[in-house]
């Protein structure tokens, strides 16, 4: 699963990247986006500004609420599930990445692994989005089996890549077609295996759903 990625482009090359309107004024993000955070997203033709992760809200044994927390990653077996169902029909979105990264190494010690498309500096990872009262727009990031892929030796799970071409069945096209997406990346994937550590900043926060 990713609970971590960089997406180093400024936002109006991501416009030009994507074919969409740059409508952000003064949009403040981070290269490096953590859940709870805020990322770029293309959604409706326009590049947004919305916090990754939905969000789970908690309550305590007695009941009192809780901080609700972000839940960044949907998999791709529970797209059909209450929490995810209407976003997935509803607002698919496109969450323009340079890379992600996953925890590699014994517990205490983890340390990032980053993935990318080999020449691509920047491609597309297939979300969600929806407003919510607690983080005002938000989105998370469509998972799926990483098994076949060149991913699979680093996590079991990996973000639904997406080439250009099916950029326009992602975001407008049936549930059904939507679907048809939503599988291992069959093409090469870059494997960076670093000595950073994993729980450095909010790179330990995960949730998924």
């Amino acid at each position: 699963m990713c609970n971590l990625y960089r997406m180093t482009k400024a936002k109006d090359e991501v416009a030009r990247w994507f074919d969409a309107i740059e409508a952000l004024g003064g949009a403040n993000f981070g290269e490096e986006v953590y859940p709870g955070y805020p990322g770029l997203v293309v959604a409706g033709g326009e590049i947004r500004q919305m916090t990754w992760g939905f969000p789970l809200v908690m309550k305590g044994k007695s009941g009192q609420p809780l901080k609700p927390k972000p839940v960044n990653n949907a998999r791709t077996d529970k797209l059909d599930s209450f929490f995810w169902r209407y976003s997935f029909e509803e607002r698919r979105c496109l969450i323009p990445v340079s890379a992600w990264a996953e925890a590699q190494g014994p517990k205490g010690s983890k340390t990032r692994t980053w993935l990318s498309l080999p020449d691509a500096e920047l491609f597309a990872a297939a979300g969600v989005w929806r407003e919510s009262d607690e983080f005002g727009t938000c989105y998370s990031m469509v998972m799926t089996d990483s098994k076949g892929s060149d991913a699979e030796g680093v996590h079991s799970r990996m973000p639904v890549l997406l080439r250009p071409e099916d950029y326009e069945g992602w975001v407008s096209g049936s549930p059904d077609d939507a679907k048809a997406l939503c599988k291992p990346w069959s093409g090469d994937i870059s494997i960076d295996r670093t000595d950073q550590p994993w729980t450095r900043g909010a790179a330990s926060q995960t949730n998924l759903l």
